[in-house]
């Protein structure tokens, strides 16, 4: 009985031990699981299957920030059918992304199958962060928009603003109307054109004209292919055809520029963008090997980058004075004070020309061309508090946060003064266009900000002076411009710009 009793002991002591350390780890399981436990950004109530398509309005920027406003979330999570990310609406939770987490962020996400955004195997558009992408981003900046390159290419930019003032003289005269949104686009391609590899809409072969169409029909297509991922699996097979169409744009793209490279190896070089690419591309020793390829998906790039943003920013600037008589009457008189009525405006006009300048910030800060700043998170981090995974697809609501009511007075008003020192007694006067005020962020910040923001800007100012110097505007159609904006992720003029331009002063 002694040996039972011993036995039963210490088997049930046994028992016992194993249940309290079975019991141990599962509670230590799950505090871990507790403590561990991702906290997601907030998100507003979904529905099955399409998640929060439903909440989304033809114009995207606005409808983002019409969430993020009504849910109380600065930084949310989306799920857009089968595509999920989170989107930063003000400027606090901005910083955080693009400046204290820069180099985490610093891949752009793939929206749409991969193979639509490979040029026959080299990246455009979404080219990941890493040797390849420094380099190509540094042969832009120092060879095409460093200051000394913009200057030694400002006859060409002065060539083209006459060309176009020359055919708005020749309307005026005819008493013809014209879409001005069409000419600001092909003047800003011209000058890419010319300025990139030596080619405008003259040539023979019309090939400034011919990208200027590929461009618009590309930025088109494409929108609609990366809308398409919602549709998660069946959106791989290219229901509509968008990819088809897609890659026959590409196609004709190739064929272009393959002449253009052909023309430039067997011609003397003028030194613009497209020589300096092919040195680089027959230099065995260079830094990064280019493939012909990758020379054309840069151009590609370019052009998609370039245009249609600039030329959009032109556009609205034109607009919002036009329906801005008290505006239009002080831009007037300040460059008639400046430059005076004898001759036609200039770059170098721009400096003294202070209110021109804060009425192209107050366009860019209500129309921002690219109204999302899109990233894509590398590593988890944590943002505002939140767990955000690697591989997460982040926009950047640049269109929200510059019209927040806690950030901006009337931020839906158009007041250029807002800029302009002493006035409305804030400190508005003190933003610098490329700084880092998270509130005004137009052209992003970091290692994926616009390296165009100069050119841009260049080319807007003296754009804007030149057409309010020699001309009156009137409106086809009313007394004012629609100013509805376009739908999709683009926040263009929905409709065009028609108008019959009037001869004020003919500087020829």
């Amino acid at each position: 009985m002694a040996a039972a009793s011993v036995m039963f002991y210490i088997f049930f002591s046994s028992l016992a031990l194993v249940v309290f350390t079975l019991l141990v780890k599962s509670l230590s399981k799950r505090t871990t699981n507790c403590s561990t436990k991702l906290r997601s950004p907030p998100s507003p109530p979904s529905l099955p299957i399409i998640g929060h398509l439903h909440l989304i309005g033809s114009v995207i920027p606005k409808s983002f920030q019409t969430l993020a406003r009504s849910y109380g979330a600065p930084l949310m999570q989306l799920q857009l059918g089968a595509s999920t990310c989170i989107v930063v609406s003000n400027a606090q939770v901005a910083k955080e992304v693009m400046k204290n987490h820069d180099l985490n962020f610093c891949n752009r996400p793939l929206f749409g199958s991969s193979e639509h955004f490979l040029y026959k195997g080299s990246y455009f558009i979404v080219a990941p962060y890493g040797p390849y992408w420094r380099f190509v981003k540094k042969l832009c900046v120092t060879q095409l928009l460093s200051s000394s390159q913009l200057g030694r290419f400002i006859h060409i930019r002065e060539q083209e603003r006459k060309k176009l003032l020359k055919s708005l003289f020749l309307c005026s005269t005819e008493a013809r109307a014209l879409d001005l949104c069409f000419e600001l686009t092909c003047l800003t391609n011209n000058i890419l054109c010319r300025m990139a590899m030596s080619t405008t809409c003259l040539d023979k072969a019309n090939d400034a004209e011919q990208i200027h169409v590929l461009v618009r029909d590309f930025l088109h297509v494409g929108a609609k292919l990366s809308m398409g991922e919602v549709f998660g699996v069946l959106g791989k097979f290219d229901l509509f055809g968008y990819g088809k169409k897609l890659s026959k744009i590409v196609g004709k793209f190739d064929q272009i520029l393959e002449r253009i490279m052909k023309d430039h190896e067997e011609k003397e070089g003028t030194g613009d963008m497209m020589d300096i690419m092919l040195q680089v591309y027959r230099d065995p020793h260079a830094e990064v090997r280019l493939t012909r390829n990758d020379i054309k998906a840069f151009f590609l790039d370019i052009f998609l980058a370039g245009t249609d943003t600039s030329s959009v920013a032109s556009q609205w600037t034109m607009a919002e004075i036009m329906n801005n008589p008290r505006v239009l009457k002080k831009l007037r008189t300040e460059i008639d004070a400046v430059v005076g009525t004898s001759r036609l405006v200039s770059e170098s006009d721009v400096p003294n020309l202070p209110y021109l300048q804060a009425i192209v910030k107050e366009v860019l800060r209500l129309h921002p061309p690219a109204p999302f700043a899109l990233r894509q998170s590398i590593e988890d981090c944590r943002v505002n508090g939140y767990d955000v995974k690697g591989q997460t697809r982040t926009l950047i609501n640049v269109y929200a946060i510059m019209r927040d009511p806690e950030a901006w007075v009337n931020p839906e008003e158009f007041i250029p003064e807002r800029f302009l020192e002493g006035i409305n007694g804030g400190a508005e006067h003190e933003i610098k266009m490329n700084g880092d005020d998270f509130r005004y962020i137009p052209f992003g910040f970091g290692r994926r900000g616009c390296p165009g923001a100069s050119l841009a800007l260049t080319a807007i100012h003296v754009t804007i002076a030149a057409l309010f110097q020699c001309f009156e505007w009137k409106i086809k159609g009313g007394d004012k411009v629609n100013i509805e904006e376009g739908s999709s992720f683009s926040t263009g003029l929905a409709k065009p710009l028609v108008c019959y331009p009037i001869t004020r002063f003919n500087p020829f």
